[in-house]
């Protein structure tokens, strides 16, 4: 439990708390209570409760006429939000300017820099951490994650814990949610990369350019001692930083780059990558990945570490969970389990997969689509899946509050009627994958896509236990084939 101490909350305004909370039912005496207006509730409304629970300060937008006279200090704020990350960073004394904190954004590719990130700076001999999709790690230690990007409470905790044990770095996924929630006010960034920017995500934004605005805001709001590392094949890249302060840079694979790729071969088995000039074998596959492992070697090399070194430990690093991990069968059925789960993240995976083949094996892939998320996107992902497939299951991603049945519906109507023959829908997930492996001849090639690491199916507000990964090797036995 946190000591009751003195802090700044905005401006030159202190006060005594004992914990920050913006959640009203874990509030106890002492906290300060900031109310948010989130997507789904506003915190407003549970400032009685929280004074009701002991805090003795309240941070809001809008201060109610009978609060007035409750005895604990009110502060007027513009932006909560804002202010909760500021309070929280100041809280646990601004643990990201004691370490160098360094944040990807982007539609694809997120979670495999950052990974790849910690994992080479680890090997470095720093002490190092993470806050991805997948997990959040500080200092050896790994801890669950729930977000793209953690809350500003959170963060901050992480990022002190970091601090306190002798941390050097950190490197965090950056979602457009977090960055229009806030979640990142307060934070001092010493680099950003920018990975992509395609299709997602509309259900909350709405429009394309408010995701654009979003990403950008990102750029908008490093400091000028930080570097701003941009995929310059990307046509929105330069959008990105056109009025941040930060020193700029590029990495690509077809245009001119500070930090230039090149795929020599693609395998199976990895990438032969050129990278600036100097060649490396990688165990990662595709050329999306070759844009991942470019954005890595580039942020590596702009932290001050040695080129020749960052090359030895890049060919050495493994596939990150979920983002094209293969498995194969005694008589050669190729397995892939991915998290593509967007239409331009699908076209990356099936061109590497096209670009794999031999031609004379069948293709199986398996995608669904998540509900309560954006519904344009749906018949877009089948539509690219069953031109690209030689046969396709639609079934469930995490269809949350909707009906499985009503969003394959809905995937269908992007598949043109010379492709519907290919196509299959069933709804039960597990039964889907089981069909596919049931189809599978030897030689062929299987794709399950779309959850990739997660180990849960959301469905109706209940996560239950669900592995992409561990129930396609289940079946391959049961279809006498046996995984590596």
């Amino acid at each position: 439990m946190q000591k009751v101490r003195l802090i700044r909350i905005i401006g030159d305004e202190n006060i005594m708390v004992r914990s920050v909370c913006f959640d009203s039912r874990k509030v106890e005496p002492g906290d300060l209570f900031i109310a948010v207006r989130g997507t789904q509730s506003d915190g407003h409304d549970f400032i009685s409760q929280a004074i009701t629970n002991g805090a003795n300060s309240i941070v809001c937008q809008q201060i109610q006429d009978h609060l007035t006279d409750t005895g604990v200090t009110i502060v007027r704020v513009t932006d909560s939000s804002e202010a909760l990350g500021v309070i929280a960073s100041n809280f646990y004394d601004n643990p990201s300017q004691e370490i160098h904190l360094i944040g990807v954004t982007g539609t694809n590719g997120k979670t495999t820099c950052v990974t790849l990130l910690h994992d080479m700076f680890t090997h470095l001999g720093y002490c190092c951490g993470l806050l991805s999709t997948i997990r959040n790690i500080i200092a050896g230690e790994e801890i669950a994650a729930t977000h793209t990007t953690p809350d500003p409470v959170q963060i901050n905790r992480l990022l002190r814990e970091l601090a306190d044990k002798g941390g050097s770095y950190c490197f965090m996924e950056v979602s457009s949610h977090a960055i229009t929630q806030q979640r990142i006010a307060g934070l001092k960034f010493a680099g950003g990369v920018f990975t992509n920017i395609t299709h997602d995500h509309l259900d909350y934004h709405k429009t394309f350019r408010e995701y654009l605005d979003a990403k950008k805001k990102f750029f908008d709001q490093l400091p000028a001692s930080a570097f701003a590392l941009i995929n310059s094949d990307d046509r929105n890249s330069r959008f990105m930083v056109q009025n941040t302060k930060a020193r700029i840079y590029t990495y690509a694979l077809r245009s001119p780059a500070d930090f230039k790729g090149r795929v020599m071969e693609n395998l199976f088995e990895g990438l032969q990558l050129s990278l600036n000039g100097q060649d490396l074998f990688c165990r990662l596959t595709g050329e999306f990945n070759a844009y991942n492992l470019s954005a890595v070697y580039a942020t590596a090399v702009l932290t001050g570490q040695d080129s020749g070194r960052v090359m030895t430990l890049l060919s050495a690093l493994p596939p990150v969970e979920g983002r094209f991990e293969t498995l194969h069968s005694v008589d050669n059925i190729t397995g892939i389990i991915d998290y593509a789960h967007t239409p331009d993240a699908l076209k990356n995976v099936l061109a590497t997969i096209g670009d794999l083949r031999t031609r004379n094996e069948n293709l199986i892939t398996v995608i669904g689509a998540g509900g309560d998320r954006d519904k344009d996107k749906r018949p877009v992902m089948a539509k690219i899946c069953a031109e690209k497939s030689d046969l396709l299951i639609l079934t469930s991603d995490n269809p949350r509050s909707e009906d499985p049945e009503a969003i394959i519906r809905e995937m269908h109507t992007g598949i043109e009627a010379d492709h519907q023959r290919k196509v299959m829908s069933i709804p039960d997930r597990k039964e889907a994958i089981r069909t596919a492996c049931h189809l599978a001849k030897p030689g062929d090639i299987i794709l399950i896509a779309g959850k990739g690491h997660e180990k849960y199916q959301d469905i109706k507000g209940i996560k239950y236990p669900f592995d992409d990964k561990k129930i396609l090797k289940e079946m391959l036995i049961l279809t006498n084939h046996k995984p590596e």
